[in-house]
């Protein structure tokens, strides 16, 4: 298995334990993303257990936060699902975090897919700005922050007047 950037998968795990000792070292915690922990838009093999494979070298390595990542807008919750759930139980030393690039129309069966199945860590961009442009759709980009806030109806605390300054300041900034 090689990444886009011709990593060998051994080769990017020696990376990754140079850098975790450099964190520890430092006192700081390491995350690591696994971008393609959905499906893989190089025709190059994939399948859930090379992400649980990953998984376990990486608990090898006591990286205590991993974000499992849709770079390119595929996963469903027939894909999140079964993912979230089996690794949250396997590794409870391990928070797993969701990184979704998502449509208008698949946000909500997202998050609701990770977080039904243990996942409390979500990246968001404001307004979903951002994405990746190796999705095959235009339309697909980053989870958007107020989708998850609607979501998460328990009070967090937020200031929303700051939030929909927040709101109207990326809207200027990132014109569409």
């Amino acid at each position: 298995m090689s990444g886009p950037v011709g990593f060998h998968k051994q080769e990017a795990l020696q990376v990754v334990e140079r850098i975790q000792n450099l964190s520890l070292k430092n006192n700081k915690e390491l995350v690591v993303y696994l971008s393609m922990a959905f499906g893989n838009p190089y025709a190059e093999n994939y399948h859930p257990d090379i992400v649980a494979e990953l998984t376990e070298q990486l608990h090898k390595l006591e990286v205590k936060t991993i974000a499992l990542s849709d770079t390119i807008g595929v996963s469903s919750p027939t894909n999140i699902a079964p993912l979230f759930s089996t690794l949250i139980g396997e590794y409870p030393t391990i928070e797993f975090g969701a990184h979704f690039h998502t449509t208008a129309n698949t946000w909500k069966e997202k998050i609701e897919s990770a977080f039904q199945n243990g996942c409390r860590r979500f990246d968001t961009a404001l307004k979903g700005y951002g994405g990746c442009p190796m999705a095959k759709d235009d339309l697909v980009g980053n989870m958007p922050t107020e989708k998850l806030i609607t979501y998460l109806t328990a009070d967090l605390g937020l200031n929303k007047q700051e939030l929909e300054k927040g709101l109207a300041l990326s809207e200027s900034v990132f014109k569409r």
